[in-house]
């Protein structure tokens, strides 16, 4: 490469060494001092006081409790201390559709802008934010090609939701997955896109993780789905510091931003690196264990929750941060402490047919061998990405849960509809137990097609009625040649 290019390299992922992120404490402290401080003419609006620069403010002093948001800033503003321009544009990214960044904030009695990070020392790096139109094609072409001159810079583009981004598919197909192949042209723009099953409908749910997975080949971009705060930090100066240029997708959360559990410590940010796959808690014995769950995002919190719930010492779950591209020689370390003939499971919140499956299913047994067993826990098959009705969601999610910590050998079909009939799925009412007949069925929900919930009713005494449709109770048949079973069986 020549010019601006120069000092940067695509190729393979590992013949380029991975860059150390780390950033010294007491000046992490000094970043979140000044993303916390205003001017004296500058009166926050309340909430803003209170949710987030007080909230932050108790993060400096006690260095715990790290969120999402907290994390983000403090990697924008490592970098632009560090001399590296960044720039941030989409819908709502001053703000952040759910609330979270507020790198821009307003005055509540005269309106006047006050932009966080564009404050933190006089010697600081050149910043650029800006609120974008509903154009992703657009702005999406524009940023992929603001980063063609910009290999020193981060430049990222963040959608509303993630589903958006299908707007901008012939910018993802025709110039980020493909340029270095076609063109020998690099970038390393990031896209930020919020994805995961939250019940929020079809259109609000999925940022099509498998279409971009489909197009990973030869190196060409990463694709990552995070758990933690610090790994945002870190995967975020990462992106920068490695001199290796390639596009980000990041699938961001929704709820993990506010999730009690998806909190980070100052310290991790200052002394940490970034993991690609984050092995299990160490108080979890790998001789004890007999299932080992494999998962991506979000719905490792889930796992978790039940299985401190259920007591389960002898279920492992390891998190796979970094989906593409996928080291073998990681995924063949972090799985070695197991016994061979582990039940290995692939767990996802998303439609069997989409999510990661169909790529960890092409490319595990390369890594693991063809003979080790493998199979697939999620939602059935679909043509859309998820139900639209809050209900079904959290009945679905239950389901997911319910069979990931099953004992094999149980007919989990019949107990999960038995589950539904007698005791009615969660979330559909407060006025007392649902109830449950068999009926026309109205949208998807649950294992295998196995059980449809119509529209919510209600009986004369105002208990929700469930409307059930049994279509199948055994989960064992043959797969059939046209789709595939929500949760296949081993001989499948």
């Amino acid at each position: 490469m020549l010019g601006l290019w120069r000092d940067y390299q695509g190729g393979s992922d590992l013949d380029v060494p991975d860059a150390d992120t780390r950033f010294p404490r007491e000046r992490l402290n000094e970043a979140l001092d000044s993303l916390t401080s205003y001017p004296d003419w500058f009166t926050p609006h309340p909430r803003i006081k209170r949710f987030v620069l007080d909230k932050q403010r108790k993060v400096l002093e006690t260095g715990e409790g790290v969120d999402w948001g907290t994390a983000e800033n403090l990697a924008f503003a490592t970098l632009l201390l560090e001399g590296t321009r960044c720039r941030l544009t989409g819908q709502d990214v001053r703000r952040g559709t759910f609330s979270h960044r507020h790198a821009v904030i307003f005055d509540k009695d005269t309106g006047r802008r006050y932009t966080r990070l564009g404050h933190l020392n006089t010697s600081q790096a050149h910043l650029e934010i800006y609120d974008s139109p509903l154009s992703e094609v657009g702005v999406v072409g524009f940023e992929w090609g603001y980063s063609l001159d910009s290999p020193d810079a981060l430049v990222c583009w963040e959608a509303q939701f993630g589903d958006f981004v299908n707007v901008a598919q012939v910018i993802v197909d025709q110039f980020i997955s493909s340029s270095e192949d076609k063109w020998h042209r690099l970038s390393g723009l990031v896209m930020l896109l919020p994805h995961g099953m939250e019940g929020q409908g079809p259109e609000h749910s999925s940022a099509r993780l498998e279409r971009f997975l489909l197009l990973c080949a030869e190196d060409n971009m990463q694709v990552v789905n995070l758990t933690t705060p610090a790994q945002l930090f870190h995967c975020l100066r990462r992106q920068v510091i490695r001199p290796w240029r390639k596009p980000l997708i990041v699938m961001s959360p929704k709820s993990l931003l506010r999730h009690r559990g998806a909190v980070s410590t100052m310290d991790e940010l200052a002394n940490g690196q970034f993991q690609r796959i984050i092995p299990d808690d160490s108080s979890i014995d790998p001789k004890k264990v007999k299932r080992v769950l494999l998962c991506s995002g979000k719905v490792y919190y889930d796992l978790l929750g039940r299985r401190e719930q259920e007591g389960r010492n002898d279920v492992a779950i390891l998190r796979v941060e970094q989906i593409y591209p996928l080291r073998a020689s990681e995924v063949q370390e972090y799985l070695a402490p197991y016994a061979r003939d582990v039940d290995l499971v692939w767990v996802q919140e998303e439609p069997w047919n989409m999510g990661a499956w169909y790529f960890m299913r092409a490319r595990l047994p390369e890594i693991l061998g063809a003979d080790t067993p493998l199979r697939c826990i999620a939602r059935p098959e679909s043509a859309s990405p998820a139900t639209g009705s809050g209900a079904s969601h959290k009945l679905e999610q239950q389901m997911l849960l319910n069979e990931v910590f099953a004992e094999r050998g149980v007919d989990a079909g019949e107990s999960l509809a038995t589950h539904v009939l007698t005791s009615g799925a969660p979330g559909l009412g407060k006025k007392g137990a649902p109830r449950a007949y068999a009926g026309q069925s109205a949208c998807r929900c649950g294992p295998v097609g196995l059980i449809r919930l119509g529209p919510r009713k209600h009986s004369s005494d105002g208990a929700p009625i469930v409307v059930v449709a049994v279509l199948r109770l055994a989960l064992r048949t043959p797969t059939p040649t046209h789709g595939a079973p929500f949760f296949p069986s081993p001989s499948s």
